[in-house]
């Protein structure tokens, strides 16, 4: 069972795809996006739920690992696969 991830992004973020190719990677076939950029409320429940501005803010079941660069600290580190399979 792997946990659900949910990725607050925008149409146009590199950083955002880097994220999603990386996740691909570890197995994940099911990756709920937020589009912020379409949903202004989207954009002000991020800010308030991560304290951020910036996208991707990623969550894997309840965790907020943070962007890219904090997903790939988190993988470097040999977190993200035990976190990802809950």
């Amino acid at each position: 069972m792997t946990a659900e991830v949910i990725m607050y992004t925008t149409a146009v973020c590199p950083y955002c795809i880097r994220a999603e190719r990386l996740l691909e990677s570890k197995g994940v076939t099911a990756l709920k996006k937020i589009r912020v950029d379409l949903d202004p409320e989207q954009r002000m429940t991020m800010m308030q739920k991560t304290g951020r501005r910036t996208v991707p803010q990623i969550y894997i079941g309840d965790t907020h690992v943070g962007g890219f660069d904090d997903l790939y600290a988190l993988d470097q580190a040999g977190g993200l696969s035990p976190l990802l399979n809950g």
